[in-house]
């Protein structure tokens, strides 16, 4: 898909109008037509085809995917180890069977993630040709299916420092530059594969290859990918107040340059422009440490930038972005704005959205000055900056350096304006920083957000002084726009089975995830008519039962004194999220068993994943949904979702744990549903996690927890029964 741009010169009332196109597509694409399954073509050497993984026929990516998707979807693994881009590389791709077996499977949707041995020294002499290669390689999939949407993956990270094997500056400085200016120069879209890993070293044990584990995060991007719905893109019309339109080249997408009624802008575009048209607003230092940018883009974010550098926030900046964000409406995009604000970009960042605080979504502060007496004045630790200062001065009309200390225009003094728009905000910064330093700038500011009962969370690097700014992978701070611009898929409620393998809660060695689903099975077509069916994670799995290869079994003891001569049935598995039991559910027959009682204990573990409370409550809300459809409604259900969690009353991970109960208890229930929440019974009387109870994690129990929990379960059974 390209982009097409046709100006047409003519006179009308003295405006020369050009019409510039920017691009169009179709919404939900990847869905076909027809009556049959969208063909998905996974395409790669060895991390694509699963080496190093365990079970890699189940746990591979496209596996993964495969499992994710469901009957809607066919693909297809067309992985060879060892295998090049460059055609002159020791180990083509275009030589391999799997190579012709691709094209004639005439995808809709190619998946191409090949480069990572083209940087072995041996193959480094050919990366002149790397991209007419690639070029060359798309062009052959298009002439397979002139329909396909072709996606190309950057290669993972290495972490070898072996200099002549697959070195990783080879792949961030030369291969992934060359990626992004084919898919400029064709137009095909892009997943950033290589960020996602960088802090994912230890789901990388050879240095190269990921685990199932890591599959698992290739996959779940993959399917973002898939089900993402999209567009038709903004259209922008050159007039008088538009003029010197540009194109250039923003990672891989096309980035438009012009100028707006005399002032410096940029729109970049994404390939497939996300439903709604989200943007986010870069408030200074366009282009510099771009990696959200770019995770944005790929997620059909645009990326808008109204140059405002020297004038700190002043009336002046917030009336040329009023004057942009109008503009903007009227191109189409979503009326509220996901702000990034770098470093003085927090001036005039905050200052517009004090005034604007129905058009702010969020805002994502990094290193941002809050306080112009802070910098550029330097009244505290920094030294300050003279010409800054002075031109501060100027702009804002203060004269003296008394104006200065009176001086009330900064975000720091606006922030009762600021919490009227009720968005979300982000800071991260150094601790070390001491150009703006956290405690005269974001940790004065966000007191008083939380004290004038705004929302903030905040992220201080250790180490790390005022550069570098972000992330190295920004996902957190991805989540954190995508969840407030209602852009995030919520992966807690997709069936998806899990990559595990033989996890620390205790299994045999040679146990991994899919064996202990089917021993759960198992159990269940041979057990008639049980009492308890017990389903979750470790926390569930440590009642032990008759499960062949779980080892570690705290609670056994306690299960069969409190229920003796019953049939209980253990379906927990270590690991375990939401997602992983609905997959369970949905292609198990645990309903062969005919359970009196099913008690479902589920979530926690996607804290893990960063699962916002709703994401987390609504995959518990699904499980229920399809269990109460599978099972007899003669069954009654103890819903206790995660246990008591967070090992001080106001840690993040309690009040994560709070607000999910805050959503479960409000649920208009069954009669056969009951809602469970033990927190009283497993904390002290201030409300901290009773340690006598549980593990130093603060989330697995100890044996006597396990009385603890198991005794509360057999009063509201016993409960049930007198009435």
């Amino acid at each position: 898909m390209r982009f097409e741009i046709i100006y047409m010169n003519m006179t009308f009332k003295k405006v020369l109008v050009g019409v510039f196109i920017l691009f169009t597509h179709i919404c939900g694409y990847g869905q076909k037509a027809n009556t049959g399954p969208v063909k998905i073509a996974c395409v790669g050497n060895s991390i694509t085809y699963g080496m190093n993984i365990a079970n890699r026929v189940h746990n591979s990516y496209p596996a993964q995917l495969q499992e994710m998707l469901g009957d809607d979807y066919q693909v297809e693994n067309f992985g060879v180890s060892s295998k090049t881009l460059t055609k002159k590389g020791n180990d083509p791709y275009w030589k391999e069977e799997a190579f012709k077996r691709a094209l004639d499977f005439k995808a809709d949707i190619v998946f191409i993630k090949l480069g990572s041995n083209d940087a072995k020294a041996i193959n480094r002499v050919h990366l002149d040709e790397y991209e007419s290669d690639y070029k060359s390689l798309i062009q052959e999939f298009k002439t397979a299916n002139p329909e396909s949407r072709i996606v190309l993956i950057y290669p993972l990270p290495s972490f070898h420092t072996d200099t002549t094997y697959i070195w990783e500056p080879v792949i961030k400085d030369r291969l992934i530059p060359k990626i992004k200016k084919v898919a400029y120069e064709t137009g095909i879209e892009t997943v950033d594969m290589h960020q996602l890993f960088l802090d994912k070293s230890g789901m990388v044990p050879d240095k190269i290859h990921p685990n199932s584990l890591g599959a698992t995060l290739i996959a779940r991007r993959l399917y973002e990918v898939v089900k993402q719905r999209s567009i038709e893109g903004i259209k922008l019309v050159e007039s008088l107040d538009v003029k010197n339109i540009n194109t250039s080249n923003f990672h891989g997408y096309i980035q438009y340059n012009f100028e707006y009624r005399g002032n410096t802008v940029k729109i970049v575009c994404p390939k497939k422009p996300a439903m709604g048209r989200p943007w986010v607003w870069r408030a200074r230092f366009f282009g510099h440490e771009p990696q959200t940018d770019i995770a944005l883009l790929e997620r059909g974010f645009y990326v808008v930038y109204s140059d405002v550098s020297d004038l700190y926030g002043a009336k002046e900046a917030v009336k040329r972005w009023n004057l942009f964000y109008d503009f903007l409406q009227q191109r189409g995009l979503a009326k509220k704005a996901a702000i990034e604000a770098m470093s003085r970009g927090g001036l005039i960042a905050y200052n517009w959205a004090a005034e604007n605080p129905d058009k702010v979504a969020c805002i994502y502060a990094d290193a941002p000055v809050l306080d112009i007496l802070s910098w550029p004045v330097g009244n505290g630790k920094y030294e300050g900056s003279p010409h800054d200062t002075e031109q501060l001065k100027k702009v804002y009309g203060l004269e003296t350096n008394e104006d200065l200390l009176k001086f009330k225009g900064s975000p720091i003094n606006k922030v009762k304006k600021v919490v009227r728009g009720k968005y979300p905000i982000l800071h991260i910064g150094g601790e070390d920083d001491t150009v703006v330093p956290i405690d005269e700038n974001t940790g004065p500011f966000v007191d008083a957000i939380r004290k004038s009962g705004g929302t903030v969370q905040t992220i201080y690097k250790e180490n790390n002084g005022h550069h570098p700014h972000s992330l190295k992978n920004p996902g957190l701070i991805v989540n954190f726009i995508l969840e407030a611009t209602k852009q995030k898929v919520n992966l807690a409620v997709v069936p998806a089975p899990s990559g595990e393998y033989r996890s620390g809660a205790g299994w045999t060695t040679d146990a991994d995830w899919w064996k202990q689903a089917a021993d759960i099975d198992s159990i269940c077509v041979n057990t008639a008519d049980a009492d308890i069916l017990l389903i979750g994670n470790s926390l569930t799995q440590g009642w032990g039962g008759n499960r062949p290869h779980v080892t570690y079994k705290p609670g056994k003891q306690i299960l069969d004194a409190l229920f003796p001569g019953k049939k209980n049935i253990n379906a927990g598995i270590s690991g375990d999220r939401t997602q992983n039991v609905l997959y369970r559910l949905k292609n198990g027959t645990y309903e062969k068993c005919n359970p009196k009682y099913v008690v479902l204990t589920i979530g926690v573990n996607n804290f893990l994943d960063n699962d916002s409370a709703g994401e987390i409550a609504g995959g518990i809300e699904r499980i229920m949904d399809m269990a109460r459809l599978k099972f007899s409604p003669d069954t009654t259900f103890l819903l206790f979702g995660p246990l008591p969690t967070g090992t001080e009353i106001h840690s993040d991970r309690r009040i994560k744990y709070n607000t999910i109960h805050n959503h479960l208890k409000k649920l208009s229930l069954p009669d056969n549903v009951i809602y469970c929440n033990p927190i009283e019974k497993l904390t002290d009387a201030e409300g901290s996690l009773n340690m006598d109870l549980y593990s130093n994690d603060g989330i697995h129990l100890k044996t006597r927890g396990y009385k603890v929990w198991g005794t509360f379960i057999k009063n509201i059974i016993a409960n049930i029964e007198v009435k």
